[in-house]
């Protein structure tokens, strides 16, 4: 394993920290019109070397230069880039309003854009596709759908987005809270960040908390006629986007929310997951685990942190055992001590290693 670009770990959170590496290349794809959807790309690493396509999660999660730093520059050519409605690709939800940003923002449209980007980066043959979280919904999506591009899927921290994997997340114990706020009334992650909880759902008022993203939602789909509503609106953004990234790590900072603070990143964030969650993630249900017998054939490396309480276990050894009845487990399969972060220490070390260890394409 190449540690040169690794850096030193947080004892804090159990985090790596990692250099910030230069893109060699970066530009604006324009993928759609009405509105015009235009993808910020940016390329790490050997120009003339394996492509590897990064997919961020959220959805709307935006990607930053260190997610480079999973992969050998001397070998890989890597491509980050911003999925619509959010980071640098334009226009974004908190710039532009959800009315326009999220119009032909499905995944389809998203998948869609993956082949756009490969044409227009002169991808021509299989690459290796590394996604977590929502990346790893969306490659498995692409891969069911365009098999022939793909040489090896990466996937980190499994997410299906099956009604109770959602419900785990943000209903809870919501319904009962008033009367029982600590009460383990369901299942959730709610269980082990009860203050976070707390203020995720003190922002509902009591009578809509029966159904927790949907009162969410209508606060995001509300175009705001004045100051206040602007801000009840950033206010639960905030709230929204800060509850999932404090459970991220299986032992959250605290004192610092980062990015999942920050306004424009948290509007971006909020309501695309929102939009994508009330439409069932624009897949019919068990989509993934009803095709996965497209993915025969695929090389296949899954990651998944054992404490994870944004996308808990359960979802990967659901598709492990699917890819298992079909005869084609997958090639490696690593339960880490950690949570969902991607940065948390032996998952950087997991995806690290085995993009050291993949076969060459083509070799």
């Amino acid at each position: 394993m190449n540690f040169s670009r690794l850096r030193t770990t947080s004892k804090v959170t159990g985090e790596w920290k990692y250099d910030q590496p230069a893109a060699n290349k970066s530009g604006l794809l324009q993928v759609d019109t009405a509105p015009d959807h235009k993808l910020c790309w940016e390329e790490y690493g050997n120009p003339d070397g394996e492509p590897v396509m990064f997919l961020h999660g959220g959805p709307g999660g935006a990607c930053a230069p260190p997610m480079a730093r999973f992969f050998d520059p001397k070998r890989y050519r890597v491509i980050l880039f911003d999925q619509r409605g959010c980071g640098k690709s334009e226009p974004t939800v908190a710039s532009a309003g959800p009315q326009v940003a999220l119009t032909n923002n499905t995944t389809d449209h998203l998948v869609d854009d993956i082949n756009k980007l490969r044409d227009a980066l002169g991808i021509t043959g299989r690459m290796h596709v590394f996604g977590g979280s929502w990346g790893s919904t969306l490659a498995l999506t692409y891969a069911i759908r365009h098999a022939d591009k793909v040489a090896s899927l990466i996937l980190r921290g499994i997410f299906l987005g099956a009604t109770e994997d959602l419900l785990y997340m943000y209903q809870g114990n919501a319904a009962a809270f008033t009367n029982t706020p600590y009460a383990l009334t369901e299942p959730g992650a709610y269980i082990a960040y009860p203050d976070e909880w707390k203020a995720f759902v003190e922002v509902i008022p009591v009578e809509d908390r029966g159904n927790i993203m949907g009162a969410y939602k209508t606060i995001f789909d509300m175009v705001p006629a004045s100051e206040a509503e602007r801000q009840r609106q950033l206010k639960a953004a905030v709230a929204w986007s800060v509850w999932e990234g404090t459970i991220s790590n299986m032992i959250p900072d605290n004192a610092d929310a980062g990015k999942f603070g920050e306004a424009d990143f948290a509007l971006c964030f909020a309501q695309i997951e929102a939009h994508f969650f009330a439409n069932g993630l624009f897949l019919e249900p068990d989509y993934i685990v009803n095709n996965v017998d497209k993915l025969k054939g695929l090389d296949i490396h899954i990651v998944h942190g054992r404490f994870d309480q944004v996308c808990p276990l359960s979802q990967a050894s659901r598709l492990v055992s699917a890819l298992d009845e079909i005869g084609a487990p997958p090639a490696s399969y690593v339960k880490t001590d950690a949570g969902h972060s991607a940065m948390e220490g032996q998952t950087v070390l997991a995806l690290t290693a085995i993009m050291d260890g993949l076969p060459k394409i083509g070799g």
